[in-house]
């Protein structure tokens, strides 16, 4: 019965589902980092170049 009832307590604490909500949130983000990366790379650089264009035209 005390197994049963340390389960029980372990099952129903959720002081740790903020850690593991951050840790997925985290994983979806790199991942789609990962996934999109080559259209994050071009998006930045145009918008470097572009930066860098009207920096030269003041």
């Amino acid at each position: 019965m005390k197994i049963i009832k340390k389960m029980q307590k372990f099952w129903e604490n959720e002081s740790g589902m903020g850690v593991v909500e951050i840790v997925l949130i985290i994983i979806v983000l790199v991942g789609l980092v990962v996934i999109f990366k080559k259209q994050i790379t071009s998006m930045v650089n145009s918008i470097l170049a572009k930066m860098t264009s009207q920096a030269n035209q003041i």
